[in-house]
């Protein structure tokens, strides 16, 4: 049965809550798997490392490094510990890849090491980010190596009673117009963006436009429905927004945040009502989002990350803080509810551990050596990252149900410093890391030293 705004009742449990762990794993086994390639498919690389080197050309440029300083290692079975790896700040600064990471992930891929790309970032196609991702580190990936942050909003278009396929959602992000490209490639049908209803309903803000290219005509589509004017349109036949969602860092926050809260206070999601539920003393909560609201999902809580400046910049964790602000100002300090997915989230550690496990298990199967299921189960994940407060925190609060070692590396290549903020002070609790390291080919060489790897 769906509840309050649609929500799924797996969903209904907590304030700021995760996408059910079941249909999770099943939506995204589909569309991804680990980041590492077997023998056959890294023959190219091999022929091309006959003499330790390995030239890529992509966008026009050509990387080349060298992969013969790191430990050697004959045996192509894929061993019992993988990676996870944060992009930005870990791999890369904006377009450059930082010193160090095309080699470390050439170095895993050649020799069937499993790891798994999982950042908070979006707002592009899978497939997009992928091949951009190839072209910056001149590293061969695929969609199978890579997990984004609103990956996961593919599960909620499966069929069923609970589905928002036919449902009509409103999407932003950075670029909203291709956050709606990104949803109807999801699966959902429905897909309205804030430009589509000011440019149907141009008083709805009273101000002039900030981005005159994101709300543009061409990029506009007519709303599939009349938003509510009272005494002008039948409330049944009126724009009904069933869920919103939040892709990646939004650009023009006072528009968004605006129609977010319209909703919010809204009777059932028809944009323009006011439900008589709001700020009644008699009901749970007051009766803020007590009326069949949509449900607002946020694909990351990231406040800050790691771009070319050399201060950490805010993320969509800064955009959700001032949502949160304004819905307590309007509420009288009521709690905004939303759903969050993403790192530090349980759910997304669960999911990488089990592709790579899984895929672990069919690699070894594959070469002969798969004798129980046990064969396939990962010992231990090293998570490496450049936020404590996410990559860190998730992977050490993370518990893994067939006990595989989760390891925090904190690499200091991106958005934490020593120099600047709470510094090492920051580090402490459910933020400290098991190992603090320069960057990634650092964490990368202290995880094959703890595993006697290449000995």
């Amino acid at each position: 049965m769906r509840g309050s705004g649609g929500v799924p009742r797996a969903l209904r449990a907590l304030n700021v809550s995760l996408i059910s762990r079941s249909t999770l794993t099943r939506n995204l086994a589909r569309a991804s798997r680990p980041a590492y390639t077997t023998s056959a498919k890294l023959s190219t690389h091999s022929e091309r490392l006959s003499t330790g080197w390995l030239s890529t050309t992509g966008s026009g440029y050509a990387r080349t490094y060298s992969t013969d300083r790191w430990p050697t290692h004959a045996d192509t079975t894929p061993p019992s510990f993988a990676f996870a790896f944060d992009i930005d700040g870990v791999l890369l600064h904006v377009a450059t890849p930082i010193p160090g990471a095309s080699e470390t992930l050439q170095y895993l891929n050649d020799h069937n090491i499993p790891f798994i790309l999982l950042t908070n970032g979006g707002g592009k196609l899978e497939a997009e980010r992928v091949k951009d991702l190839s072209d910056k580190l001149g590293v061969t990936l695929t969609t199978d190596n890579f997990v984004q942050s609103h990956t996961p909003f593919r599960q909620l278009v499966d069929p069923g009673p609970e589905s928002l396929r036919d449902k009509t959602i409103l999407v932003t992000g950075a670029d909203a117009n291709k956050c709606r490209t990104i949803a109807e490639s999801y699966g959902f049908r429905n897909v309205v963006t804030p430009a589509d209803i000011l440019h149907a309903h141009p008083t709805i803000w009273p101000f002039e436009p900030l981005f005159d290219s994101v709300y543009a005509q061409s990029h506009t589509r007519p709303l599939p429905s009349p938003i509510y004017v009272p005494g002008q349109t039948d409330l049944a036949s009126s724009l009904k927004i069933d869920a919103i969602f939040v892709f990646n860092d939004p650009r023009d926050w006072a528009l968004d945040i605006q129609l977010i809260t319209d909703l919010l206070l809204s009777k059932e999601g028809y944009l323009g009502t006011y439900s008589t539920k709001n700020d009644d003393r008699s009901l749970p909560g007051c009766g803020w989002q007590q009326d069949g609201q949509p449900t607002l999902y946020f694909s990351n809580a990231d406040l800050f990350w790691s771009t070319g400046f050399h201060l950490p910049r805010f993320g969509q964790g800064a955009f959700q803080a001032a949502v949160a602000g304004v819905w307590r100002r309007i509420t009288g300090g009521h709690e905004l509810h939303r759903r969050a997915i993403g790192k530090p989230y349980g759910e997304t550690y669960r999911f990488a551990e089990q592709v790579l496990s899984s895929h672990r298990h069919e690699v070894l199967r594959r070469q002969g050596q798969h004798m129980h299921e046990a064969a396939g189960t990962l010992k231990s994940v090293y998570m490496v990252g450049d936020n404590p407060e996410s990559d860190i925190a998730g992977a050490n609060e993370y518990v893994s149900e067939v006990g595989t070692e989760w390891k925090s590396v904190l690499v200091k290549t991106g958005v934490w410093s020593a120099e600047h903020g709470r510094g090492y002070e920051q580090l402490k609790g459910r933020f400290e890391p098991n190992k603090i390291v320069d960057d990634v080919e650092g964490a990368v060489r202290w995880a094959l030293e703890r595993e006697g790897w290449g000995r």
